[in-house]
């Protein structure tokens, strides 16, 4: 096998596409600042039931483990980088009031997730701890949408669904609690079929319930049909309130909702949102509220969203080329101080190397420095 190959769904990142994911990167933690959220860097790799503590069981199947040569112990390299943030918050900062973090790298999964998606997503997202209101969710959601909006894509669908009413509708049937991961990955894939066959020794109101979710799905209007076709528990009204609240604070007009769509329903503990693009067949980011600091010895409220750089990047437009400026190669002086002049003034400034021609995808040298009358100076090329 060659061993320039790399292995499946890894891949390079060539130069225009590295300076739109830069640019995003940039562009996007400048505006979580503006909203008042600070920047971490959790580490690469962890202890193993640090980084999965509390993350569920899909994080487990996608996270590389690997044995540490100086302690012996499993590690694991993140696949999710949610944990390790609420751990900082929970353990390292330990603040009584309201947090804002944000952050942004690699991480690695052990298989693809969705169509064409990369095994090394460069994730990017944002969370508040400590509210356990509304409030939090109302600005999380705000921010999605913003950052979706930096990138120059304003056609958003945002969907929203809870996982309190699943919760509350299998917690009085011991059967149906039994069955917990089998119901969700039926409601994910809105199995009728399978959720007829499943539920049939289950109570009357629970199977009706859960053969009534897969179908309610649409606009914001969907609510009221969920409050007939559920059963009148508080904590099921409340659920709805609270759905209801946030599709107007988001805006009915971008709105769906989808009571069966329980991705990370081990892992999240209230309202859950995901955001659909044209162009992609998967959610460009997901988000919503949960509760991980419990696993670091301090419960905290949590709610936020993450996406992956790279796959949003992918639905930009390649930006034009940069103007930059050509120099010849040489050490006089005079040219050195003109071109440090021109790079301290933001210019892009290329020097040929002698014997060699520039090839270049990023720049384009509509200037050129000369030599002219004794100075230095810049001029325009045809």
């Amino acid at each position: 096998m060659p061993n320039w190959l790399l292995p499946e769904n890894i891949a390079d990142v060539l130069p225009s596409e590295a300076r739109k994911i830069e640019d995003l990167r940039r562009l996007i933690l400048d505006n979580f600042r503006l909203y008042g959220y600070e920047l971490v860097m959790p580490p690469m790799l962890e202890y193993l039931e640090s980084l999965l503590a509390g993350a569920g069981q899909d994080t487990d199947l996608r996270t590389f483990k690997l044995v540490d040569q100086l302690s012996g112990r499993t590690l694991g390299i993140r696949a999710d980088m949610t944990t390790q943030v609420a751990r900082i918050d929970a353990h390292l900062l330990n603040r009584e009031s309201v947090t804002r973090l944000c952050y942004v790298g690699s991480v690695l999964h052990t298989r693809q997730i969705g169509l064409h998606a990369t095994r090394e997503p460069l994730q990017i997202g944002a969370e508040i701890y400590g509210h356990l209101g509304l409030e939090a969710d109302a600005e999380i959601q705000e921010l999605a949408l913003a950052t979706l909006a930096l990138a120059g894509i304003t056609q958003v669908r945002l969907d929203l669904c809870h996982v309190g009413i699943l919760r509350t509708i299998i917690g009085g049937d011991d059967a149906a609690k039994l069955d917990e991961s089998e119901l969700v990955a039926l409601l994910e894939a809105k199995d009728l079929p399978g959720l007829r066959t499943i539920s049939v020794s289950y109570k009357p109101d629970t199977r009706a319930a859960l053969l009534a979710l897969p179908g309610l799905y649409g606009d914001a209007g969907v609510l009221q049909q969920a409050r007939q076709a559920l059963p009148a528990l508080p904590a099921i009204a409340k659920a709805l309130d609270e759905l209801e609240t946030l599709a107007e604070a988001a805006g009915k007009d971008c709105v769906t909702v989808d009571l069966a769509d329980l991705r990370g329903y081990h892992y999240e503990s209230g309202l859950i949102f995901a955001a659909y693009v044209p162009g992609l067949p998967n959610a460009i980011l997901r988000g919503g509220r949960y509760d991980v600091g419990a696993a670091f010895g301090r419960s905290r409220p949590a709610t936020g969203f993450s996406m992956d750089l790279r796959e949003l990047a992918r639905l930009i437009p390649v930006a034009t080329r940069k103007r930059a400026i050509h120099a010849p190669w040489g050490i006089e002086a005079g040219l050195k101080e003109k071109i440090v002049e021109l790079r301290k003034a933001g210019e892009v400034v290329i020097q040929s190397l002698p014997g060699h021609e520039n090839d270049q995808d990023e720049f384009d040298c509509d200037r050129a420095v000369v030599l002219e009358n004794g100075n230095w100076i810049i001029k325009n090329l045809d």
